[in-house]
């Protein structure tokens, strides 16, 4: 592993103990070069995924892009970190497990909308303003009302 402060790419790992639930291993590690020391995280990555976007463009799957859309969305709000963190390695492995390495973005949104909708509502709603464009206000409107079914009969 290269040190990111000096570029050595003899490093020593230090320690080593699992993280995320036991789906990764934490590393701790240090550089005799520079003295600097660093974490690295050990996944197992089943396959190769390929995200094919609504436009027709390939890209390599990303858990970094995933994992910050999802962290946003649940800005400020009262969940554990290993919560969010158990929920996008489920999503991970669920999207390993659908047998095809080329995955519809629509596939993934959906997946990360009905993971979000068991554990936080504001967090869905602010997910879903991203993932289905909303324009206005009115659209939010429609998506929370859809929320409350009871809502729609009582207008």
């Amino acid at each position: 592993m290269r040190c990111p402060f000096c570029g050595n790419i003899d490093t020593q790992v230090k320690d080593s103990r699992p993280a995320e639930d036991h789906v990764a291993i934490r590393r701790r590690r240090f550089c005799p070069a520079c003295g600097g020391r660093f974490t690295t995280y050990e996944r197992v990555q089943l396959r190769d995924l390929v995200v094919i976007k609504s436009s027709g463009k390939r890209e390599d799957f990303d858990r970094d892009k995933l994992e910050r859309a999802i962290r946003i969305s649940m800005q400020k709000r009262p969940i554990d970190p290993e919560r969010i963190d158990q929920m996008i390695s489920g999503i991970v492995r669920r999207l390993e497990s659908i047998g095809d390495t080329d995955i519809p973005s629509r596939t993934i949104g959906d997946i990360v909308m009905e993971s979000l909708a068991r554990i936080d509502t504001v967090a869905y709603v602010r997910f879903a303003s991203v993932y289905k464009n909303f324009q206005a206000a009115d659209d939010f409107d429609k998506f929370v009302s859809e929320l409350r079914p009871g809502e729609k009969a009582e207008e």
